[in-house]
């Protein structure tokens, strides 16, 4: 497997991605941000200011997700549509090399959007006298990061086994089940129903808890989890990209085109 080969890969999907004017998401999102820090005080003046904060966090994920959504599950199927993949697959480059570059790549531009939302939110909050912790905002936007790149991973997933539709589709799928398992599971043990248990205990088991990179709430009333959990979350989302990945390189080596 040769690092250069996916840094090429990595880097025109990045430029592509550019391109596509994704990046003028920024605009859009500075815009709800200043329309929304206007509005809120008069709305409610007593949390203002933590209504704008998680206000602003929730935007970044909301922003961040529709890239994951709508680009990353249709990564590899343009490049299949516009027949781009025989000329790129016709070099000395590996499915593996192919599918760890585009992942990079667009978890690169999920970085960047990610890092100068942050950024133009701070910088806001500053403005405005809005008191925050820029560690915690960090490490906030960094879980978000991480369960954003374990998305893509998802999406690219989907990407080399159906239609881009349908890979949209599952991937949001993903994002929602994701979220809401640990409150699936708890109704669940509501029930008299063992056979229910089980079966919602084994989904929640094998797919991804993205509720444990959420850490938004913790951010707004800077109270996070102790170090060990964190380290412990980071290593699941990271493990869990990788097998992911693994697994679409191993369906898109099977494809044939």
């Amino acid at each position: 497997m040769s690092i250069r080969r996916i840094w090429v890969v990595a880097t025109n999907v990045f430029r592509s991605v550019v391109r596509d004017r994704v990046l003028y998401l920024l605009g859009l999102f500075t815009l709800i941000l200043l329309l929304a820090s206007r509005l809120l005080p008069e709305i409610s003046s007593v949390a203002a200011e933590k209504t704008l904060i998680d206000l602003g966090l929730a935007a970044i994920a909301v922003f961040s997700l529709v890239v994951t959504l709508f680009v990353g599950s249709g990564l590899i199927n343009r490049e299949i549509e516009q027949r781009t993949v025989f000329t790129a697959l016709s070099k000395p480059l590996s499915r593996s090399e192919f599918i760890i570059g585009k992942h990079l790549g667009l978890s690169a531009v999920t970085a960047v959007l990610i890092g100068t939302m942050g950024l133009v939110y701070l910088l806001l909050l500053q403005s405005y006298g809005i008191d925050f912790d820029w560690r915690y905002m960090g490490l906030t936007l960094l879980f978000l990061l991480l369960e954003l790149a374990l998305l893509n991973a998802f999406a690219l997933l989907f990407g080399v086994s159906t239609s881009s539709l349908l890979a949209t589709l599952l991937t949001l799928a993903i994002y929602i089940t994701g979220h809401l398992s640990p409150d699936v599971v708890k109704l669940a043990q509501l029930t008299d129903n063992p056979g229910l248990q089980q079966a919602v205990k084994g989904l929640y088991l094998v797919l991804p808890d993205l509720s444990q990179f959420n850490l938004r709430n913790d951010s707004v009333y800077g109270i996070f989890p102790a170090t060990p959990t964190l380290i412990a979350t980071a290593a699941y989302g990271v493990a869990y990209t990788v097998f992911i990945l693994m697994l679409s390189s191993l369906i898109f080596s099977k494809k044939e085109f």
